[in-house]
């Protein structure tokens, strides 16, 4: 694979026609649609291939591309990814982020918030040195602080020696180094200063997620109250819901102003699991993450995550040594394979699947004037998919990354 830089990605026709595919609306999937894509944006979406003005004439600047028997849906949106391609966005190495970012566009996520895994402050702001300069030239959606403000007894794939509390110079300090580009942070709330750093980031209209935690029922309640809105991939690093004592996984799904992530790869968490959060939640309240470290994209081995070693075998990653041995360490999914999962296995619907692929993230971040779902102005992010839910199309701002066969 060929890594390609802003500047290089392919050359953009003045407009490219996409005819015959079903296309999903935010009102629902149409049959028989047609997308008129002009430069970066999409000029026109229409239900039909042929309208009252009658058929289309194409010039020799556009590019006409028929898709019958696909489905066309809103480019991914991954508000939680480490890596993939063998790269990790913590290496604070600019070309090997490019590498992460490129292998997740090319199974569909046109856009990506960069995750970081637990380290010291001084290597997680060199960090965000590197990650800031990518969000700003447009090749990333933010920056998502995963750690180190979390809670020991949860610390999952994190170091557990370079854990501390959410202190709020110490918040600060990263999101400093992010240069106004942190979209996200995880905190434990029952950590000293944890519900006081929950509310300076919800000041600065940064995302405050609850994650990685052993907050009780109560506690998590009031780390809503102070402003947290997401949380971290539910379920996976924090207690199990219990009859008694309900802890953070009730609290979490029954409040409306929750977004609650969710991993679905078949190994996180169980498709009976999954659907419970699902019918509780509501199709509006659920964002579909990968949570994937360095091995997305790639066969199993040895991988990095931050400053601990991965094991990856039969596709499942966990540390490979050290006291959080066995743990699991992220995921090695893709958004590809997640939708065709939620509509396969989980039996969701199409429609649901693009909420909690694009249309939810998007709008989490604050970016769904510009991506999430399939409108006229909005960026031409889209991908198309065959009649088994198989990736064969990748459009990201007018400019195709996989080529449909026949484009």
């Amino acid at each position: 694979m060929t890594l390609q830089h802003s500047a290089d990605r392919p050359s953009r026709p003045r407009r490219t026609v996409l005819t015959g595919a079903r296309i999903a609306r935010p009102s629902g999937v149409v049959d028989g649609g047609r997308i008129t894509v002009e430069g970066t944006r999409i000029a026109d979406i229409r239900s039909r291939d042929v309208d009252a003005d009658g058929p289309l004439c194409y010039d020799r600047n556009t590019e006409a591309v028929d898709l019958p028997g696909h489905l066309i849906v809103p480019g991914f949106v991954d508000m939680h990814v480490h890596g993939g391609g063998g790269g990790s966005f913590s290496s604070a190495d600019s070309e090997e982020c490019l590498r992460v970012i490129d292998t997740h566009q090319r199974h569909g996520t046109t856009s990506m918030v960069a995750s970081t895994v637990t380290g010291t402050l001084d290597d997680l702001a060199r960090q965000a040195a590197v990650l800031a300069e990518l969000v700003q030239q447009g090749e990333l959606a933010g920056i998502h602080f995963e750690g180190p403000f979390i809670s020991p007894g949860r610390c999952g794939a994190h170091q557990p020696d370079l854990l501390r509390a959410p202190d709020p110079a110490a918040v600060r300090k990263l999101l400093d180094a992010a240069h106004g580009t942190a979209r996200m942070m995880t905190v434990a709330p029952e950590l000293p200063g944890g519900l006081e750093s929950v509310r300076m980031l919800t000041d600065a209209g940064i995302i405050a997620a609850l994650g990685h935690t052993d907050a009780s029922y109560d506690a998590t309640r009031e780390a809503i109250d102070a402003g947290a809105t997401v949380a971290t991939h539910l379920f996976n690093a924090m207690p199990g819901l219990g009859h008694r004592a309900p802890g953070p996984v009730a609290a979490l799904l029954e409040d409306e102003r929750i977004t609650v992530e969710l991993i679905n790869d078949g190994t996180h968490l169980h498709p009976a699991v999954l659907q419970m959060a699902f019918r509780d939640a509501g199709a509006a309240r659920v964002a579909f993450i990968t949570d994937a470290m360095g091995a997305a994209g790639m066969n199993d081995g040895m991988y990095p995550l931050g400053p601990m070693r991965v094991e990856v075998k039969d596709g499942v990653a966990r540390i490979s040594e050290g006291p959080t041995a066995g743990s699991i360490a992220g995921s090695t999914l893709t958004l590809d394979r997640a939708f065709k999962r939620a509509v396969t296995v989980d039996n969701l619907t199409e429609s649901q699947a693009v909420q909690a692929l694009s249309a939810n993230p998007a709008r989490l971040l604050g970016i769904d004037d510009r991506v999430g779902t399939l409108a006229a102005g909005k960026d031409a992010d889209l991908v198309v998919l065959d009649a088994g839910y198989h990736l064969v199309g990748v459009m990201r701002q007018g400019a195709w990354l996989v080529r449909p066969a026949g484009a």
